[in-house]
């Protein structure tokens, strides 16, 4: 699968654009949202290739989001990454349970954000 289009959910001004900066200096085109709620309306319109979410946001969290985009023939097929501070094995597990494709821990490395995007790009 070809990734060119990335979704980036955070609340986090910060995050969003340290992630930002990590995809497009790879060349990827970048859409952001700060909510879950956000996040299911751009993935529905926009159609990226890959999600990168955080788990701790306003108005929907996103289990909340991962479990309803899962749900909706226009976006089941992209895979979300979730992006938190949440560091548990049971924040792992929930997340795989709610249709995760992976999980990186906050604060996070370039190194480990484009890593995920390759080994969805195969």
């Amino acid at each position: 699968m070809t990734i060119k289009k990335i979704l980036v959910v955070d609340d986090t001004p910060m995050y969003i654009e340290q992630m930002k900066q990590i995809l497009v200096d790879e060349g990827y085109e970048i859409i952001t949202a700060s909510s879950g709620k956000e996040a299911l309306q751009k993935a529905k319109t926009s159609q990226p290739e890959l999600i990168f979410m955080d788990i701790v946001m306003p108005e929907m969290d996103g289990f909340a989001a991962c479990r309803e985009l899962a749900k909706d023939a226009s976006t089941k097929q992209i895979p979300v990454i979730f992006v938190s501070s949440k560091n548990t094995e049971a924040d792992k597990v929930w997340a795989e349970l709610q249709g995760a494709k992976a999980y990186i821990t906050k604060p996070y490395t370039a190194a480990q954000i484009l890593e995920q995007v390759d080994a969805f790009a195969r």
